[in-house]
This record gives C-alpha cells, structure tokens and sequence, in this order.
C-alpha cells in the first residue's frame, strides 16, 4: 500500500519530471509513491469521475497522503474533501475550477467548437503527440465545485510567474483555510526550479502522515 499518492497534471502522465523526482525522493527514505495512469490509457475520454475513481482504487479506503500537479492538485482537493481518511496533502500549482476555466484559457471560439464537435486536439506531453480529448471532461466537471472544503492539512506551492494557472486561484482558496500554508515562489507553472526547495518542505510537511 503506498503512503503517498502522484497525481499528475492535464494531459502529462506517471512519466511526468516532478512525479518521478517526488517518487525517488521519497523511494530513498523507504516510502512508496503511487503515480497513476489519470486517464486509464483513454485519455479522449477523460473525466474528473473518472479520475476520482482511480484515485480510490489506488488508496483503497487506506489512510493515505496526496500529491498533485496542476488538475492533479485539483482532484488532490477535491479527494481529500471526500475521504476524511486523507491525512495531507501537497499541491503544486493546483488548478481550482479546472473543468469550468478551461473553456476561458482556450478561448471563446475553441470552447464552442469543442462543445459543437465533441473534442479538442491538444498536445498531451506524456505521449508527445497531438491527442483528442472529449467534452465529457466539461459535462462531467461541471458537477464539481472549484474550492473543495478540505480540512485537511495542505501545503500549496505556486509560482508568482504562472500564466497557465493564476496564482490567485491558490490565493483564494488559503484565504479563508487555517489549515492551508500557501508557498508562493519565484518560478512559472512547472515549478521545475524551485523542486529542491519544494522537496525539503514536502518531507518536512507529510513525513508524519506516512
């Protein structure tokens, strides 16, 4: 049974840097980190649900942490909120309301086209290839709320240069949580220059919750 669960972000995957770096890490002390497949192999059908239900095969009812990148740090929240068994959880650069402000990153003509036709192409990194991904994603994730309640413990980390995901939506959700530290660092989306930093908190923060 892991003590820690990845999650990775929107179209990455297990491979993802940040994922294996947290998993040698944390592999190095003798904890085990599940990084899950998100998408199943069936990525042109993605759902938050979805997601949600491999995350709970993975953790299997255990007492367990999470880790989350991006929409990873976002179903991180929204797991948490669900499972009280969840002892803390660490997110980087969480996308909050993921399903509902994608449409607005994308555009306006681009959302339309995608709820016309039924999918979009966007680059998925993990495969390094162009994939489709179905408006299930939005349908679905309209069912979700874009600040989960979690009581947990949490430790955000978000860099002040992130174009991709605002850090104000991290500002806003700490604002009124004494259970969330936000960490707001010198760096853009991935994060991939502030990791050391990012690795010394993160033991620090969940080595007594696995």
């Amino acid at each position: 049974m892991p003590g820690i669960i990845y999650l990775h972000g929107f179209a990455s995957g297990p491979a993802s840097r940040k994922a294996q770096f947290f998993r040698e890490r944390f592999g190095e002390m003798g904890i085990e980190v599940a990084a899950p497949d998100l998408s199943q192999g069936d990525f042109e059908n993605l759902t938050i649900s979805g997601q949600l239900g491999v995350i709970e095969r993975v953790a299997a009812g255990a007492p367990v942490a999470l880790m989350g990148s991006s929409m990873g740090g976002y179903l991180a929240a929204l797991y948490a909120a669900r499972h009280p068994e969840v002892r803390r959880a660490v997110l980087m650069a969480p996308a909050f309301g993921f399903p509902r402000r994608l449409p607005e990153a994308i555009g306006e003509n681009a959302a339309a086209e995608w709820k016309r036709s039924g999918y979009l192409e966007v680059y998925h990194y993990g495969e390094r290839a162009n994939r489709r991904i179905g408006s299930g994603l939005l349908e679905d994730g309209a069912r979700y709320e874009n600040y989960p309640d979690a009581a947990q413990p949490m430790l955000i980390f978000h860099g002040k240069h992130d174009t991709s995901v605002p850090v104000r939506y991290s500002e806003e959700f700490a604002a009124r949580r004494p259970n969330v530290r936000l960490e707001i660092l010198d760096s853009d989306h991935e994060l991939l220059n502030v990791l050391d930093h990012m690795w010394q908190m993160s033991r620090t923060f969940l080595v007594d919750a696995v």
